[in-house]
């Protein structure tokens, strides 16, 4: 070969055959067709199932409420821990919702008052569940 054979003589014939003989523009067109319903199908699906992950139920809360309450535990933790009495204290703090349950051991049934009290001036706190106990009964 003088060096200007083309990529077709070079390749043998019952090989390239079997790819363009599938090849059909019309057959392509109507796969596409097929495809466009299903795609915009799974796209929705995907959008519906995002959007409804971050909805709450009874028992779960939504993204925005998961940051809502963590900044309302932070706060009623800050409180506690500033307060001077119930600084060593081992007061557990969760919220869901905005109800806030306090858990844990203190001093005197006077620290259990205080710590409801703190929780309960905090901003986005809408009820105090008590659950502590003084420590050595």
């Amino acid at each position: 070969m003088d060096g200007s054979a083309t990529a077709t003589s070079d390749v043998p014939r019952r090989m390239i055959w079997p790819i363009f003989s599938t090849f059909n523009p019309t057959h392509t067109r109507s796969k596409q067709m097929r495809i466009f319903p299903l795609l915009t199908n799974v796209i929705l699906a995907i959008a519906i199932a995002i959007s409804g992950g971050c909805a709450s139920t009874k028992t779960s809360e939504g993204t925005g409420e998961y940051f809502d309450d963590s900044w309302v535990t932070t706060k009623v933790k800050a409180a506690i821990f500033n307060e001077p009495t119930l600084k060593s204290a081992e007061v557990n703090v969760e919220t869901f919702k905005g109800e806030v349950q306090l858990s844990g051991f203190v001093s005197s049934d006077e620290d259990i008052r205080k710590a409801v009290a703190l929780a309960k001036g905090v901003k986005g706190v809408k009820s105090v569940k008590n659950d502590m106990r003084v420590r050595g009964r």
